[in-house]
């Protein structure tokens, strides 16, 4: 719990310096590189997972022990819920061939080396052929490809859209495709290996110097298998993924990978051509015609062509893994490329600096970045007692240029579940982080699949452990699998608090993706209720949204054990947007329409009274 004498002091003065700069916190929205005018809502799916109805689960468990989720589990049934629920994107992750310790040599696939796989089922970011699909989501391995591409299609019937991911800074340990188009050769078939550094090598070596399997790491928890020898057969070494320039790579280094090289020198200077000034300002038609008549890295080609190959096959987009770990010429170069085939297409990137956000949005031509550092991390905060709301107003103000660019989550294969001990400690408590997260800007919406049913990750997997949903093995979602119900999707096997928090969750998302307020105006309203109102206690957050047609305040109380009952007040400049007369309005609210109260106009400025329980919300609209 915060230690309130000590922490008043230091938020009142942030929030006094929050106050001296935040009169107007409307945004200013771009959606100069929108795909849509109405609210995204992205699902996202872990593809090995989300099928998977054996409920064993022993630490490091086999498939056959296990079990695992397929492509063909995604029925019609399953897709026509989640849209349902209020999704227009699914996220199928894990879906390119990834490195994994399974026997597939059947189907003509070598095997890949236990000391070099994280996990059992391996890392879905250790991609080993790009142009071909995990053989483990297929029923047929042999028809891997074509049992893909008729979830596409599945996909597409079901009014949904699909990205999947491609991972552009490294690749596993043995890249070895065996589904290249004709003419394209695999990632650093034509190195010079007896160079460091060469620009169109695809990857940094060590000369001379064989790699070396890290200390401490225990292959499949001890397991025997013929190919765990404390060797890997790699001569020369290659830089690790995460930029370690070791033959011996740490055990904590994603040693399961290579990086690849787009140009960079290792001095980081570049050997590529370079945005001429201004180009920030320039739309993808303008970025393509710049590169057109320029000599690139290799690098850039190969990772150009497999984001086309997709293309073609129907994908929609994709998220792009640690995307600020590659230059931002290469991502106008193939953003470009991709938008002039789709120019639709969805670009999410996984970016964590602040300071380079604009850089990828306007240089890198990125449709949506994760707003995990600022709005995601806050909220962290606050659920858990570290911090007061108040901040929130600070970053929608320091975004308002990109907030539409700027995707919203609290949840997903790389963090804690929401739900875990280790974040909100509840799904109720996350109720309001949901909300908020959900209606604070134009920015699209992400769910992680069992966040709606309350998953909080506990199981221990083997690789992975407690308070994530582990990528790494083969492992069943108990919540999500109450839901899928063995096949039938219906939630049969839900509790009661599970199938109201999904309810509330379905009630939020279709709200927000047919509201045209959330695609509006912002004006924060802490400014007018914190330390003024009555009863507008410490976890209280508000603030109103808008659109010439519909007129919303949000009121959100983060406390999951203080009701707050106040007269909240609405500041003069919202009643001059909203050009309301003096008079008594009605706010219904819009996620269950059983709450409705008076709001009063008096002499320009709007009070409404408000009773709002531990973790509950309102999205009041005025009618």
């Amino acid at each position: 719990m915060i230690n309130k004498k000590i922490f008043v002091a230091g938020i009142t003065l942030s929030f006094l310096v929050t106050a001296c700069k935040t009169k107007d916190l409307r945004m200013n929205v771009d959606r100069n590189a929108a795909p849509t005018e109405k609210k995204i809502v992205v699902y996202q799916v872990f593809t090995r997972l989300f099928g998977n109805k054996n409920t064993t689960n022993k630490p490091w468990g086999t498939i056959e022990e296990n079990g695992v989720g397929k492509f063909n589990d995604f029925t019609d049934k399953a897709l026509h819920e989640i849209k349902d629920l209020g999704v227009t994107y699914i996220w199928y992750t894990g879906v390119p061939h990834h490195a994994l310790v399974r026997d597939y040599t059947a189907y003509g696939i070598s095997n890949d080396d236990p000391e070099v796989v994280k996990g059992r089922a391996g890392s879905p970011y250790a991609v080993k052929d790009y142009y071909n699909v995990n053989p483990d989501l297929a029923v047929n391995p042999a028809n891997r490809l074509q049992e893909f591409e008729a979830l596409i299609a599945r996909t597409h019937k079901a009014d949904l859209k699909l990205i999947i991911d491609i991972v552009p800074n490294h690749i596993a340990r043995k890249y070895e495709s065996k589904s290249n188009p004709e003419g394209v050769a695999d990632f650093g078939a034509h190195d010079d290996v007896s160079v460091e550094y060469a620009r169109d090598n695809n990857f940094y070596y060590i000369p001379n110097t064989q790699f070396e399997i890290p200390d401490g790491d225990h292959p499949l928890n001890g397991e025997k298998n013929v190919l765990i020898d404390g060797k890997f057969n790699e001569f020369p070494a290659k830089w690790t993924g995460n930029g370690s320039r070791k033959a011996k790579p740490d055990q904590n280094d994603w040693y399961e990978t290579v990086k690849v090289n787009y140009g960079i020198r290792p001095d980081g200077s570049k050997d590529f051509p370079e945005l001429p000034s201004g180009f920030d300002q320039k739309d993808y038609k303008e970025h393509f015609a710049f590169w057109q008549d320029k000599d690139v890295p290799d690098s850039w080609k190969k990772f150009k062509s497999i984001a086309l190959y997709w293309i073609d096959k129907g994908v929609d987009g994709f998220r792009y893994d640690m995307a600020e770990m590659v230059p931002y010429e290469f991502w106008s170069y193939m953003n470009s490329a991709i938008k002039m085939k789709n120019p639709n297409a969805f670009l999410l990137a996984e970016v964590y600096n602040p300071n380079e956000y604009r850089n990828y949005i306007r240089l890198g031509k990125m449709d949506y970045l994760y707003d995990k550092v600022e709005t995601y991390d806050k909220l962290k905060d606050v659920v858990r007692g570290k911090s007061w709301p108040d901040g929130l107003s600070d970053i929608q103000k320091g975004m308002a240029d990109i907030e539409h660019h700027m995707l919203k989550f609290l949840d997903n294969h790389d963090e804690q579940r929401l739900a875990s001990a280790e974040f909100a400690g509840s799904p109720e408590k996350g109720k309001p982080l949901m909300v908020v997260s959900t209606t604070i800007s134009t920015a699209p919406t992400m769910v992680y699949f069992g966040q709606e049913v309350g998953e909080a990750g506990n199981e221990n997997a083997g690789f992975g452990t407690r308070s994530r949903t582990s990528i790494f093995d083969y492992i069943g979602v108990p919540n999500h699998q109450r839901w899928m119900n063995k096949g039938k999707f219906d939630g049969g096997q839900l509790t009661d608090s599970e199938k109201s928090l999904r309810d509330f969750y379905k009630r939020l998302l279709n709200f927000s993706i047919t509201s045209s307020a959330l695609m509006g105006e912002f004006y924060e309203m802490q400014l007018a209720n914190r330390f003024k109102t009555m009863g507008y206690d410490d976890f209280m957050y508000s603030y109103a949204r808008w659109s010439e047609n519909q007129k919303l305040l949000v009121v959100a109380n983060f406390s999951a054990t203080v009701t707050s009952e106040f007269d909240l007040k609405i500041p003069s400049e919202i009643i001059s947007k909203w050009n309301l007369k003096d008079g008594q309005y009605q706010l219904t609210d819009q996620l269950y329409k059983t709450i409705t109260i008076q709001m009063q106009v008096q002499n320009g400025e709007g009070v409404a009274r408000v009773k709002v329980l531990p973790s509950e919300s309102f999205i009041f609209e005025l009618k």
